[in-house]
């Protein structure tokens, strides 16, 4: 199995991560079989079968393509690639390589014979954070959001505006104000879009994030506001000893190790067919891929019950209702 990522294996917190912990997990449930002689490993005794290539920008083709091209002639008969820029260069090394899977993340193309594509519904995660931050903010306050793009990027338009509908379901008055990085990772800009929307003139109270690092929640602990993470739990990101901070008032967080030990499990069975078996993956909150992580003692009191009764909702998958059904939930504070 070969693994692309776009940030440091290592990294502590954020997007790259999130995809580890995945990994890691899939790993450890599966228990990976030596290819080349069948001895059976047992479940997370090592990760030999696993080959990375990390730290590799997704908007370098070149570089892309000898990566690729490195992992499969070390052996990898599955490559993983977790960033939405790897999807031009992975559907060209399918129509290559048609004897090697490829696993796209958050992208949009497919080959039915070996390439899909994965991502989930992260926006009803987006929703229930909103519901958190518009609890603990004021009537009409400002809320900040640091998106990676904006309208033109389907992943992130229907984030913020998730995550604008919960705040709204408790706090009509509120506004969300948007800042486009137009980048996906940009560390410096990160914090510093976080820093101007929590001063003057928007004086945003709490700050929320589509981006890769804890810039945004640091910018907000340190001066004296709140902060909603994204892709790791922020609260234990930005401390030095793993406690939680009770300025990230939640945080919107993966668990990419639903997906990647379904897909690992596939490919080992042989049972990968993008017409008729494992084909295309767009995971929901009831599949556990994905959840808020657990809420600050600073959140406002009854935000936990609301949360759970819309979790409740959403694990029912019905039709009637999703976040963009065109149905508005809801709650008065007091409820």
């Amino acid at each position: 199995i070969g693994v692309l990522h776009i940030n440091p294996k290592s990294s502590p917190s954020g997007y790259t991560d999130a995809h580890q912990q995945g990994i890691d997990q899939m790993i450890e449930t599966i228990g990976l079989t030596d290819l080349e002689d069948g001895t059976v490993v047992e479940p997370g005794e090592q990760e030999d079968q696993v080959i990375y290539r990390d730290s590799l920008p997704d908007n370098v083709d070149a570089d892309i393509s000898a990566a690729i091209d490195d992992l499969i002639a070390q052996g990898c008969n599955l490559i993983i690639g977790t960033s939405f820029g790897y999807g031009t260069m992975m559907r060209q090394k399918a129509h290559e390589y048609t004897n090697i899977l490829f696993s796209h993340g958050t992208g949009f193309y497919s080959y039915r014979y070996n390439l899909n594509n994965y991502f989930g519904r992260i926006y009803q995660a987006r929703y229930l954070s909103g519901i958190v931050a518009g609890m603990k903010a004021s009537q009409g306050a400002n809320i900040g959001y640091v998106s990676a793009f904006a309208t033109d990027n389907a992943e992130c338009i229907s984030g913020f505006n998730a995550f604008a509908l919960g705040v709204q379901t408790v706090n009509p008055t509120a506004k969300v104000i948007v800042q486009e990085l137009k980048s996906w990772y940009d560390a410096d800009r990160e914090r510093s879009f976080a820093d101007a929307l929590l001063a003057a003139p928007y004086n945003c109270e709490i700050v929320a994030q589509h981006c890769d690092t804890s810039g945004p929640s640091e910018a907000a602990q340190a001066v004296g506001k709140y902060s909603v993470g994204y892709n790791s739990d922020m609260a234990t990101a930005i401390t030095s000893d793993g406690s939680r901070d009770a300025s990230v008032l939640t945080s919107v967080v993966w668990n990419w190790g639903v997906y990647y030990t379904q897909l690992v499990q596939a490919a080992i069975d042989g049972t990968w067919d993008n017409e008729e078996g494992f084909g295309n993956y767009y995971g929901s909150f009831k599949d556990g891929l994905f959840d808020i992580a657990e809420l600050s003692p600073d959140c406002a009191e009854g935000t936990q019950e609301i949360v759970d009764l819309v979790k409740g909702i959403m694990r029912e998958g019905t039709e009637e209702w999703d976040v963009f059904s065109g149905v508005k939930l809801s709650f008065a504070q007091n409820d």
